[in-house]
C-alpha cells in the first residue's frame, strides 16, 4: 500500500507552461483524502517553490536535492556545506569566472544569469533547446563577458554567512569529471544539460526522502515517486514505485517501474489511477 508520494517539479509536477494541471491538483487532493502523504522532491529551494505550491496543500518538501527537508510544522533534516567546502566552490568559481548561485534556507544569492535561469519559464524553455546547441561556446562567451571576472566576485556575498545547502553552477555535462576532481567533497546533480546542482558529499533526493520516512515511520517500499530527468533516476529506483513522465529523458524512463503520459497530458493523474491510488 502506498503511503507517501514524492513529485519532482520541473517537467513533472509542472506542465510545459510552468503551471500545475487541474487534473494534477485534483489527483493530489484525492490521494490525500485516501490517506496518502503527498509532497515534493526537487533540486529547487524553498524560495522558488512559494508560487508553485501556493494552491497545493502539500505535506512535505524535500528540497535542494535532499539537503533541506521540512513540513509545515518543522524542519526534519538540514545538511549544509562545511565552510571549507564553500570556500573551495567560491575559489573555483572565481578562478574560472563561473556563474554561481548559493541556496540558503529562505533565499538565493549570486549570479543574476543563474537566478533568472531558476524561473519556471526559463527552466521549461531550456528543455526545447536542440541537443546540438553549442554549449561550450555559450559557456566561453558567458565567462568572457561575465561580471564574475571581477576579482573575488562571490567571496563577500552576505548569504555566505548563512548555512548553504546547495550551489547551482553553469556547467555542461562534459565537465563532470573536471568538477569531481576540483571539488572532491561535493556531489553533483543535474536537472538540465546546462547547469549543475552542487551538494555536500553523499547528498541526494533519496537521502532526504529517507529522513522524512524515518520521521513518519514509513518504509521505502510504501512510497511512490514521479520524475523526468537524470537527478530523478536514483529516487525512482529506490522507492516502491518509480514513475517516469512520458516527456522524460530516455535514461530516466529506463530506470522507472512505469512510464506514464507526459506532464502536459495528465500523466500524474493517469499513473495514480493506474496503480489504484485514486479512483478512475
Amino acid at each position: 500500500m502506498i503511503k507517501a508520494i514524492f513529485f519532482d517539479v520541473d517537467g513533472t509536477l509542472l506542465a510545459s507552461n510552468g503551471k500545475v494541471l487541474k487534473s494534477t491538483k485534483k489527483a493530489i487532493m484525492q490521494a490525500q483524502k485516501n490517506g496518502v502523504l503527498c509532497g515534493i522532491s526537487t533540486g529547487r529551494g524553498p524560495n522558488s517553490l512559494k508560487k508553485i505550491v501556493k494552491d497545493l496543500n502539500l505535506d512535505m518538501f524535500v528540497t535542494y536535492n535532499g539537503q533541506l527537508v521540512y513540513t509545515k510544522e518543522k524542519v526534519i533534516y538540514a545538511q549544509a556545506f562545511e565552510k571549507s567546502v564553500i570556500n573551495d566552490i567560491v575559489t573555483f568559481a572565481n578562478n574560472h569566472s563561473r556563474q554561481l548561485v548559493f541556496g540558503g534556507k529562505t533565499r538565493t544569492e549570486g549570479s543574476l544569469t543563474m537566478r533568472i535561469g531558476e524561473s519556471s519559464f526559463v527552466r521549461q524553455m531550456i528543455r526545447f533547446i536542440p541537443s546540438r546547441f553549442p554549449i561550450r561556446r555559450m559557456k566561453l562567451i558567458l565567462q568572457k563577458y561575465s561580471p564574475n571576472k571581477r576579482k573575488n566576485r562571490y567571496s563577500n556575498l552576505a548569504i555566505l554567512q548563512e548555512p548553504i545547502y546547495q550551489c547551482m553552477m553553469l556547467g555542461a555535462e562534459y565537465e563532470h569529471e573536471k568538477l569531481q576532481a576540483a571539488l572532491p567533497n561535493c556531489d553533483f546533480q543535474r536537472s538540465n544539460p546546462f547547469a549543475v546542482d552542487i551538494v555536500p558529499k553523499g547528498g541526494s533526493k533519496v537521502k532526504g526522502i529517507q529522513f522524512f520516512l524515518a520521521d513518519q515511520g514509513i518504509l521505502l517500499e510504501e512510497t511512490m515517486a514521479f520524475g523526468d530527468y537524470l537527478n530523478d533516476i536514483e529516487m525512482l529506483q529506490a522507492v516502491g514505485l518509480g514513475v517516469a513522465m512520458g516527456n522524460g529523458d530516455l535514461k530516466t524512463k529506463k530506470s522507472a517501474n512505469y512510464v506514464t503520459d507526459s506532464h502536459d497530458r495528465n500523466g500524474i493523474e493517469k499513473a495514480l489511477q493506474h496503480f489504484d491510488v485514486i479512483d478512475k
